[in-house]
């Protein structure tokens, strides 16, 4: 057998590459391999998108079960794939696109229904889907529509119609002059009116592309709620706790008052006296000093300390201490 080193290299180099570029693709489409991947892949037909967009959750009776992997315009229907893993999906489930959250963020609810399981290549026809009315949509479709409006043309159509109808009855005049009146007044306000509706557009636009972010914002919150609601019982027992403590705290004072006072004021003449004694403290601490330095001179020598001690025997006692303390000075 041939040893690696004697082997040519580039046939191993091309298979080592061949194998990492099979890993890698095996890595980035991972959610598509029929075995580790995300699910089985069906599909559905819709009148319209909705604001359903790639990567939308699919839930079957409110748990999330997969998620939408494409939308696209087939002819004059809109085709929404998507993968279901680890749920059940019948041959005749229904499809409903419905709104997830107020901003506009949508999900792709089944109904999983009927007798065999749903052939992946067979899509859920469009009279088995509903999608719904978009709020966001309209507003912007309003903004569009209100800068596109001629208002001053309007106001004259008003007018001119108001004069052909000047001698109709009363009401007839009365109502077409409420109309000019109106006509009138949106020509005055066009540009406020105009203003207002393209800012609506931008702030429902803002709010329909920062959905996620203040969707965790609002779902933060309710977290931060929750945890002070569970929170309330603690700290209602701490304040009846400190209610409690204060009330034993002045039991006890009012028992003690009796053993307190006696002990209060004998305190009290004991700080007097040390205030009025203050100087003497003082000045005995200073004289105190001397005998420290020369106790201190005197054990300083190691484990022992040099001692002299005078008077001991009389000085009529032999010649040992003829002259006593007054020799010892000398």
């Amino acid at each position: 057998m041939r040893s690696f080193r004697s082997r040519n290299p580039v046939p191993i180099g091309l298979v080592s590459l061949l194998t990492i570029g099979l890993v890698l693709l095996a890595a980035v489409y991972s959610d598509d391999l029929p075995i580790i991947g995300g699910g089985t892949t069906y599909s559905a037909e819709f009148a319209e998108a909705a604001g359903l967009r790639p990567d939308d959750e699919v839930r079957i009776a409110g748990v999330k079960v997969g998620s939408v992997s494409d939308v696209s315009l087939d002819r004059d229907r809109v085709v929404v794939r998507f993968k279901v893993k680890d749920a059940w999906v019948g041959d005749q489930s229904r499809a409903e696109i419905k709104i997830k959250t107020l901003l506009g963020q949508k999900f792709l609810a089944l109904d999983p229904v009927g007798t065999k399981v749903l052939d992946p290549g067979t899509r859920i026809p469009r009279d088995r889907t509903t999608a719904p009315y978009d709020v966001l949509e309209a507003f912007r479709g309003l903004a569009d529509t209100a800068n596109d409006i001629d208002t001053t043309q309007l106001a004259k159509s008003f007018e001119v119609l108001s004069q052909t109808f000047a001698d109709t009855p009363g009401d007839v005049r009365g109502a077409l002059n409420g109309l000019q009146s109106l006509s009138r007044t949106i020509s005055s306000r066009d540009r406020e009116l105009a203003h207002l509706l393209a800012n609506t557009k931008q702030i429902s636009t803002t709010l329909a592309d920062r959905d996620a972010e203040v969707t965790t914002l609002l779902s933060d919150g309710s977290l931060l709620l929750n945890e002070l609601n569970n929170r309330k019982n603690a700290i209602a027992a701490l304040l009846t706790g400190t209610k409690d403590l204060s009330t034993q705290l002045q039991g006890l004072v009012s028992d003690n008052t009796a053993q307190l006072g006696p002990v209060l004021q004998n305190l009290d003449q004991l700080t007097a006296m040390l205030q009025r004694n203050q100087d003497a403290l003082a000045e005995g601490i200073k004289k105190f000093a001397p005998f420290v330095r020369q106790f201190n001179n005197a054990i300083g020598t190691g484990r022992w300390f040099d001692n002299y001690i005078c008077g001991l025997l009389p000085p009529s006692i032999g010649p040992v201490n003829q002259q006593g303390c007054l020799g010892a000075g000398k």
